[in-house]
């Protein structure tokens, strides 16, 4: 439930409803056999009804709205050095005496 009532989610729901909406009023305009003879009350309250369902079914979650991730706020990270400890000279000194260099591996 993390993506629900944010903007991204009212703005997504608001459009599919309206998009819910004309559709409904197509549909129901389309049943009439001549446009006096539609019951425009019919339209409007079935419309009204698919708008209102549209935007309780979108509570339920809306795929076009990506999930909010919580980040929990740690602190300052210790930056990384490039520099050798005492663990890298000495095996840099093991391997000059033995005569064993380094491979390069391409980094």
């Amino acid at each position: 439930m993390n993506r629900v009532f944010t903007t991204a989610w009212l703005k997504a729901a608001v459009i599919r409803a309206i998009k819910t909406i004309a559709q409904t009023a197509v549909a129901t305009i389309g049943t009439a056999a001549v446009i006096s003879s539609v019951d425009w009350r019919l339209v409007v309250s079935a419309s009204i009804l698919a708008g209102i369902l549209s935007m309780l079914t979108s509570i339920a979650g809306l795929p076009e709205v990506p999930e909010v991730i919580e980040v929990e706020e740690a602190g300052p990270e210790e930056p990384e050095d490039d520099l050798p400890d005492e663990d890298d000279e000495d095996e840099i000194n093991n391997n000059e005496e033995s005569g064993v260099e380094e491979e390069d591996n391409g980094e």
